[in-house]
């Protein structure tokens, strides 16, 4: 960190102190004399591109192999159009080769001292990383970066004195052979230092696959590429000792080496000499069987005109050459005597071995791990199968089994998400937590109510519960163990009140919807008995579809209780008994019982008005019996009180009557409502507030 330091230096006055004061010292540090971080992310980016590159560096440089072609019969010439492609895109190569290198410099290395426990000590001072680096693979790489072939085709054939098609070809399949090796071995520590900094090369598993197959493909141009090059190399080889034969005397005219070259191609010594020659008909592989010279394994790049082909499809036969005697091992190789030929099949052989069992054992493992998990899955059922039909579980009850295993697959995929959650530090669980819970706890009526704080300590603590239809979350008077908060699906939510007879209440409850409010009433309790007995249920909890939702346990929700008193305040708990479908029930039950009262008591005041003004007759009638008795009326009186006599009688009876039949029926209403009258059901228990 030297230069970080004499730029704080020049910068402060001073070296800086705080670790602020020289995080913004190194974002003032210009980009060209920063020391890179081996793990950061732009570095990790860096060694996935720079990966790329070699991959397409090693399928550039076999391009190269195919520059020789057969132009005329008889000579060999070189493909400048596909030269000049390959050595465009070769160059581009190159210099991200170069751009590794100086990153490289600027890369700081864990000190091997410091390595004793967690990440280690980064080294930063400039020299020491230059030092380093140059006494480890700084050789290798600038190898892999030199620009060899260009230079060879480009500057030192072309000046040379014996600049013929052929010794452009061998001097070339040298150097692109040479260079290939570093180029080759620079993957290594690039992919170890990718799986050190991320795990993996490949992220998922079909990108591992296609990643195997890539390369083993790569092996397959290689070799189809090589075999190209020694074809040519075969045929010049018959033309040079055909040519050899007639370059005497008694040949006229005598074979000259450059007629086997285009360049002399429309030359009348060339010209002449064709017209007599039999070097032509003594290498023509169509014949090879009647000649002492053998093709061997390179015949079919001349039987089927592949030498003087178009690139494309000379390209792609050689790929498929490659591959095929790649995957069968080179037994379809119909080789000469010759050692040369036999040690290039027996290399064939042996990487073909290699690569196919890589390839096979890198993507069965790549593949498998696709369906690790569903194979689990099936091994779990098969065994829960063997288990229930070795217990002898009824029918009904074995399809809710498989129901709730499907589910819970189709839900999780197998993925034990509480195992992942507490392996990651505190902070972590509660910023994922608070990813996954937050939306769906905010769809709750009651926690919407609730600020971040107090909603960040209840998302901690959630849970997932996955319930089939005709699951019974929770029965009446059994403990209530959690909270469920309800985010899909539907649930049916009854009572008896007890067990009462002729009490029976049921609502449906949906999603926002949330039972187990009794819990809440136990956590806000301060009394320490309640740490032992849990609430009993009111309610019976019947889930009618499948049901997704988020579960508070008993003693996750008393401690929320304890540590936020804001759980204690009166917005919220009037916000709970709102949104509370049992202190709804209660508030139904409670209308209802006094609106029956009102009637009652209004019935009973008609009656007694009715009652008062029937015994007002009544009396009435009494008076005028008694001067009827007396005998002070007169004779034409005596038969007006007659007449008023009988009404009297008549109205008397029926109020006696009426008063009778009023009787009767507040004593009915009386006995219907004893018979008919629901069974109080008391408030909910509530917190004593005041003694917190």
């Amino acid at each position: 960190m030297n230069h970080l330091h004499r730029y704080a230096s020049t910068r402060f006055g001073r070296l800086p102190k705080t670790f602020s004061e020289l995080s913004n010292l190194r974002r003032e540090v210009p980009w060209w004399n920063q020391v890179l971080d081996p793990g950061s992310p732009t570095l990790t980016k860096w060694n996935y591109i720079i990966l790329c590159t070699c991959l397409v560096a090693l399928f550039l440089d076999p391009l190269y192999f195919f520059l020789p072609v057969i132009g005329a019969p008889g000579c060999m010439q070189i493909d400048l159009g596909l030269g000049i492609f390959v050595t465009f895109f070769r160059t581009v190569a190159d210099l991200f080769f170069f751009i590794h290198i100086t990153i490289k410099f600027r890369t700081a290395f864990v000190a091997p001292s410091s390595r004793v426990f967690g990440r280690g000590e980064l080294v930063m001072d400039r020299k020491a990383i230059a030092i380093r680096y140059l006494k480890s693979s700084f050789i290798i790489d600038l190898a892999a970066a030199l620009p060899l072939p260009q230079i060879v085709i480009w500057f030192i054939i072309p000046a040379s004195k014996s600049a013929t098609a052929a010794h452009a070809n061998h001097t070339l399949s040298f150097i692109v052979l040479l260079q290939y090796i570093p180029r080759f071995l620079i993957m290594f520590p690039i992919n170890r230092r990718i799986i050190k900094t991320t795990g993996v090369v490949a992220k998922t598993a079909w990108s591992g696959a296609a990643y195997n197959l890539v390369l083993y493909t790569l092996a397959s141009h290689v070799l189809g590429a090589s075999w190209y090059v020694l074809s040519i190399q075969r045929q010049y080889e018959c033309w040079r000792i055909e040519c050899s034969k007639e370059m005497n005397s008694t040949h006229s005219p005598s074979c000259n080496p450059y007629f086997l070259d285009c360049n002399t191609v429309g030359k009348s010594a060339r010209n002449a000499w064709l017209k007599k020659t039999n070097v032509i008909i003594n290498c023509d592989a169509l014949n090879d069987d009647d000649k002492d010279f053998q093709f061997g394994m390179f015949s079919d790049a001349f039987t089927n005109n592949v030498a003087s082909s178009d690139f494309p499809d000379k390209y792609f036969y050689c790929l498929w050459w490659g591959l095929k005697n790649l995957c069968s091992y080179g037994q379809s190789i119909m080789t000469s005597t010759l050692s040369s030929e036999t040690l290039f099949c027996i290399i064939i052989c042996i990487c073909g071995l290699v690569f196919f069992s890589h390839l096979i054992g890198n993507m069965q493992g790549y593949l498998q791990s696709t369906t690790a998990r569903l194979e689990e899955w099936r091994i779990r059922r098969r065994d829960t199968e063997e288990w229930m039909r070795h217990r002898q579980l009824p029918p009904d009850l074995q399809d809710r089994v498989r129901r709730f295993v499907n589910y819970q697959w189709t839900a999780t995929r197998g993925v034990d998400e509480e195992a992942i959650l507490k392996s990651l530090p505190l902070d972590l669980r509660r910023q994922i937590q608070r990813h996954l819970c937050l939306a769906l706890v905010r769809r709750v009526p009651f926690f919407a109510q609730m600020d971040d704080q107090l909603l960040d300590a209840i998302c901690e603590r959630l849970v997932s519960s996955l319930n089939t239809n005709d699951m019974f979350l929770v029965r009446e008077d059994d403990p209530v163990q959690e909270m469920l908060f309800i985010i899909r699906g539907k649930v049916e939510s009854s009572t008896t009140n007890g067990g009462r007879t002729g009490f029976y209440n049921s609502i449906t409850l949906g999603p926002g919807d949330f039972c187990g409010e009794e819990l809440l009433t136990w956590a806000l309790i301060p009394h320490s008995d309640s740490i032992i007995n849990l609430p009993l249920s009111t309610r019976t909890v019947k889930s009618i579809t499948e049901v997704e939702a988020f579960a508070l346990r008993a003693w996750d929700l008393r401690y929320v209780a304890k540590q936020f008193k804001r759980l204690h305040s009166k917005k919220l708990q009037h916000a709970f008994r709102y949104y509370s479908h049992q202190w709804r029930t209660w508030g139904a039950c409670f209308i209802q019982a006094a609106w029956r009262r009102y009637k009652r008591k209004r019935l009973a005041i008609e009656l007694a008005k009715q009652e008062q003004l029937y015994d007002d007759m009544y009396d009435m009638d009494d008076g005028a019996g008694a001067e009827y008795e007396d005998g002070d009326a007169s004779s034409s009186d005596q038969a007006n009180h007659a007449q008023h006599l009988g009404i009297t009688i008549l109205a008397s009876k029926f109020a006696k009557n009426t008063r009778k039949g009023a009787k009767k029926t507040v004593s009915r209403i009386n006995q219907d409502d004893s018979i008919l009258k629901m069974p109080k059901m008391f408030k909910p228990v509530e917190p004593d507030f005041s003694a917190l």
